[in-house]
């Protein structure tokens, strides 16, 4: 089978689910559950890859994939952005539960993947700096932490461009010393649609390969490497040049065929415009355009990225803050 449709570089789950139905015309896939439910301006989404069929289909890992999907960060009042940070928090620790399955003494590290010093790439380590870290106060002042504090540590490895260590090899180091239970990964993603980028939060249970929405994989992190469960939290940041034009390609195409049988009815030949159709709608275009465009170094993020950075930053800290409150 041709699997073209998967060249588009996108980390969530919920486009390729969507984009496999599209391009085999089919309403649900074997092997892919998808529950959906809207909460005013928050759309949550949870696709479950339930075997190896959907694994394939789709090209994610078997797991739950939970996206969390708003209008506007940065236009949220108050009583909205709770409701946000509630449906993050809610969500996550349903996540934390199922693969801790209730262990006592939890020990969780965050890790904040990604380059602080690139705005796009920022995402990681600026939500470990709002996160409530209470290892060293369970460690050196247990009198003055709340019962039931889970032990919380963090870190922001940095990328392998700066510290020359792949952050599997950090991160692995850190576990051998601290044996946490589970970590907790936030990092950058990569969107097929412009509309998407800052303004969905994706949770998962398999956990991450950084950087590779982009291109640029490193060692996968997840229950494999690091023999501990992994859960990724993300929000799209980039989409690369070509999967725009793309973008933009899909809309011209839905509107030349909304508008054919005008064409037909003025004379132009039906098989033209089928043909036309036809070239639009081709399985490797996504190939064609980066060719022409040679778009592999370009990745394009919104000229508000600095100020969508700071304010989903902190509500997926809060969220995760909520996850992992005292029980």
């Amino acid at each position: 089978m041709n699997k073209s449709y998967l060249n588009f570089r996108t980390d969530m789950a919920d486009e390729r689910v969507d984009t496999y139905k599209r391009v085999h015309n089919l309403s649900e896939i074997d092997g892919i559950k998808v529950d959906s439910k809207i909460n005013g301006k928050i759309n949550t989404t949870i696709v479950d890859v339930l075997n190896e069929n959907g694994k394939q289909a789709v090209g994610k890992e078997i797991g739950k994939y939970v996206t969390i999907e708003i209008q506007d960060v940065e236009y949220l009042e108050e009583s909205e952005k709770e409701t946000l940070i509630n449906e993050l928090g809610n969500n996550l620790e349903i996540l934390v539960d199922s693969v801790l399955n209730n262990q006592e003494n939890k020990s969780i590290l965050i890790v904040g993947l990604g380059n602080e010093t690139v705005t796009p790439d920022a995402l990681g380590p600026k939500v470990v700096s709002y996160v409530d870290i209470t290892r060293h106060l369970l460690k050196y002042a247990k009198e003055y932490v709340e019962p039931g504090t889970k032990e919380i540590s963090g870190i922001s490895p940095g990328v392998l461009g700066t510290t020359g260590i792949e952050t599997s090899e950090i991160i692995t180091s850190i576990i051998n010393k601290i044996s946490p239970n589970l970590v907790i990964a936030i990092d950058s993603l990569a969107s097929m649609s412009v509309s998407r980028v800052g303004k969905t939060i994706q949770l998962s249970n398999t956990g991450i390969t950084p950087g590779a929405g982009v291109n640029n994989k490193r060692e996968a992190l997840d229950k494999n490497s690091l023999g501990i469960p992994v859960i990724a939290v993300g929000v799209p940041t980039v989409v690369d040049m070509a999967t725009i034009t793309n973008e933009a390609i899909d809309k011209l195409t839905d509107n030349i065929k909304s508008e054919a049988t005008t064409y037909m009815n003025h004379g132009i030949d039906s098989d033209k415009v089928k043909e036309i159709i036809e070239l639009f709608e081709n399985d490797n275009r996504y190939t064609m355009i980066a060719n022409v465009l040679n778009t592999e170094n370009y990745i394009v993020t919104p000229k508000e990225i600095d100020s969508i950075i700071a304010k989903i930053s902190e509500i997926i800290a809060s969220g995760i803050n909520t996850a992992l409150r005292p029980a």
